[in-house]
């Protein structure tokens, strides 16, 4: 039996969508099931960490349905001419010519783009899987018709999110894949970080360290062209800080027989102080110079900042989330040994590297709340317009509070080490004492698309668009909530682009399964 969700049996029960951590369970502290997806959509897609690698261009060979979503992102990004697609119709699967289609629909492609790349991104999908598609014979073909170009085995296949390396890890390792370096031409005073969709502040402890011992740093943000690119490879060591992209860096340095470090970001001092350690020893510089002492002169201005920013926001709750930071509870655990009054976390799983920091806040501070961001209850428990003054860290924890005092920053965004500890201090002032618009900072994707680049995108946006069709739209007039039985990723197309008319509404999306 069909009935209307949210008019009834209100207030709603928060159980199973929030827990305090002393009765939270590790890692998945909340049932898995029906899912929400909110409309913060401020971290980064494969199309937005694809598009990193300069003279690149990126095709996907997918449905209609899956295109919308990443058609709309290069248009957002104003890459739409480093983009382009191959539709696969029914046809193609009953007549079984899939790989057929791939190859022949790249090779077209190519051959009518203006500038022939350095690289293709070539993005299989989940279809490709379903049928047993020979990848293998796909990329053989392209690359013996295009030996000038470098072929990149990507893959856009949601189905495989929670079963081996995500979709995320596998793009990151396909982009350093083409990287190699001749024996001559490698460079041990030269280090390459790695991983990331940000490159690190020039502030941060690392590149401060690797200045001081003479190295020089190389980043692929900072790469304008394919030779630039390349030259990543001649480095010595490899380092990567970003949890999504160990898989990958670590699968580079072993394939180059490089150094490799994995320093993970973190806001424990001791932690940060071992990491420093292992790069400073690894690095072996000439000048010999003490390192703990250095560390202890930025920690003590750091605490410095810290004692400053918690007189300045007092016992303003503070509520935290995972799109910020891939260390959330370490955050809320520095807070609260600082003296801040931080009430909830906002995450869905608790990654290995936060287990001592989940056990440290299950004994301390028992009473800290967990909620979800995905769990189904969450499409209605959130607030539309907080009365009380809240801090945010994070655009999920922003939306789901209602907070118009917020930090706006997603990934880390480049904050590292102590130094890093000193700016998320500085950004949480910032945060408090200048009042925020969410609606016009949070990313909502379809929202911006729709209104700022709709020009640019008309040209290249599938059939099945939303303002037509699209079953949300279709079921939109029945009043009841939408239930869309897909993968996690195919459902961001129904919720990032289907449809506006909720947003209208002050509602939120539908609800989705993972």
């Amino acid at each position: 039996m069909l009935r209307k969700v949210g008019e009834s049996a209100w207030p709603i029960s928060e159980k199973d969508a929030v827990v305090s951590i002393k009765d939270a369970s590790y890692p998945i502290p909340f049932p898995q099931g029906l899912e929400f997806n909110s409309p913060a959509h401020g971290c980064w897609n494969i199309v937005h960490t694809g598009m990193l690698i300069p003279e690149a261009h990126q095709i996907y060979v997918c449905a209609d349905n899956c295109m919308r979503g990443v058609v709309l992102t290069a248009a957002e990004m104003h890459a739409e001419d480093r983009f382009s697609f191959v539709i696969v119709e029914e046809q193609n699967l009953l007549n079984g010519d899939l790989e057929d289609l791939t190859i022949e629909g790249t090779a077209d492609l190519i051959r009518k783009l203006k500038k022939m790349p350095k690289a293709i991104l070539l993005f299989t999908v989940c279809i490709h899987h379903f049928i047993g598609c020979d990848l293998e014979r796909i990329y053989r073909e392209l690359e013996e018709q295009f030996p000038e170009i470098t072929f990149l085995r990507c893959y856009m296949d949601p189905i495989m999110q929670k079963h081996g390396p995500t979709p995320d890890q596998k793009l990151r390792k396909a982009m350093y894949e083409s990287l190699d370096s001749e024996p001559d031409k490698m460079d041990t005073k030269q280090i390459s970080i790695l991983g990331s969709d940000f490159a690190l502040d020039q502030s941060s402890d690392l590149k401060e360290l690797l200045s001081k011992a003479g190295y020089t740093v190389r980043e692929l943000q900072s790469c304008r062209t394919w030779e630039e690119y390349k030259e990543l490879g001649n480095a010595g060591t490899f380092l990567c800080c970003y949890p999504s992209g160990k898989y990958g860096i670590e699968l580079l340095a072993k394939r180059l027989d490089r150094t490799f470090l994995y320093l993970p970001l973190s806001f424990d001092y001791e932690e940060i102080k071992k990491e420093e350690e292992i790069l400073w020893n690894t690095l072996k510089p000439e000048d010999n110079q003490e390192l703990l002492p250095w560390i202890e002169k930025k920690i003590s201005l750091c605490e410095a900042v810290l004692e400053h920013t918690r007189q300045v926001i007092g016992n303003t709750p503070i509520a935290i989330d995972y799109t910020f930071h891939p260390r959330p509870l370490g955050l809320a655990k520095l807070l609260l040994t600082h003296g801040f009054n931080v009430e909830t976390v906002y995450l869905d799983s608790i990654s290995p590297e936060e287990k001592e920091a989940f056990a440290w806040l299950k004994e301390k501070k028992p009473e800290l709340e967990l909620r979800s961001t995905v769990h189904a209850k969450m499409r209605l428990l959130h607030e539309e317009h907080v009365t009380d003054k809240i801090l945010a860290i994070g655009q999920k924890a922003a939306w789901f509070t209602g907070s118009r005092y917020f930090v706006n920053l997603v990934q880390g965004a480049g904050l590292q080490g102590v130094d890093g500890i000193r700016r998320t201090a500085e950004l949480m002032e910032e945060a408090f004492l200048e009042e925020k618009d969410p609606k016009t900072l949070i990313v909502k994707k379809r929202m911006g698309v729709y209104k700022l680049y709709m020009r640019q995108a008309y040209r290249i946006i599938p059939i099945y668009t939303s303002d037509v069709s699209g079953v949300c739209s279709a079921l939109y007039e029945l009043g009841g909530m939408v239930v869309i039985h897909d993968p996690s990723g195919c459902n961001s197309t129904y919720n990032t682009h289907d449809e506006i008319r909720w947003y209208n509404q002050g509602q939120s999306e539908s609800l989705f399964p993972d």
